[in-house]
């Protein structure tokens, strides 16, 4: 399939509705905290290495837990990271595919309106309009028009795919 065939496709696509942007939501959001505690475990066992091999000093403390509970920048540090890893989950999937794993159970693809592909800059601000998926109530109040706040924002649109479109083997 070539770029103009799928750019003419995605205009014969329906926009997708309230519940199955929700249903992905909380597909995606099994998947992120899964990723998020992998991040942190990773991280830990790295700090309690970094605490037994003395590389950090641990204090007054005995052990590397009670020094990571005791420094609010260690927390912070730890806290950022797992941060850090959960928005390069959605930005990766949404850069590499339009599609997070929940969106890919759901059939739903983020496209850009301008039929160009989207930048990382648009991808951010995205995100950051999704207000942690509050954004996505604005499509229960727009339902002509079935488009969230981070839509609206980002110049994207949310589509409901066939289930051909969806096989991996027409990407």
């Amino acid at each position: 399939m070539t770029e103009s065939e799928s750019v003419n496709q995605t205009h014969r696509l329906n926009r997708a509705s309230f519940v199955k942007r929700l249903l992905a939501m909380i597909y995606d959001t099994l998947v992120a905290t899964a990723v998020g505690m992998c991040a942190a475990m990773v991280i830990i066992v790295s700090l309690v290495i970094l605490f037994h091999n003395g590389v950090l000093d641990m204090g007054a403390h005995e052990q590397p837990a009670d020094a990571i509970q005791a420094s609010w920048q260690i927390k912070l540090l730890i806290q950022g990271w797992v941060i850090a890893w959960v928005i390069g989950f959605f930005l990766w999937f949404w850069k590499r595919g339009g599609q997070t794993i929940g969106m890919r159970a759901w059939r739903l693809k983020i496209y850009n309106t301008q039929d160009t592909p989207i930048t990382w800059t648009r991808l951010v601000l995205r995100l950051i309009a999704s207000l942690g998926g509050l954004g996505t109530l604005l499509v229960l109040l727009d339902y002509k028009n079935k488009q969230s706040l981070q839509d609206r924002v980002a110049g994207t649109e949310v589509l409901q795919l066939t289930k051909t479109q969806n096989d991996h083997k027409s990407w």
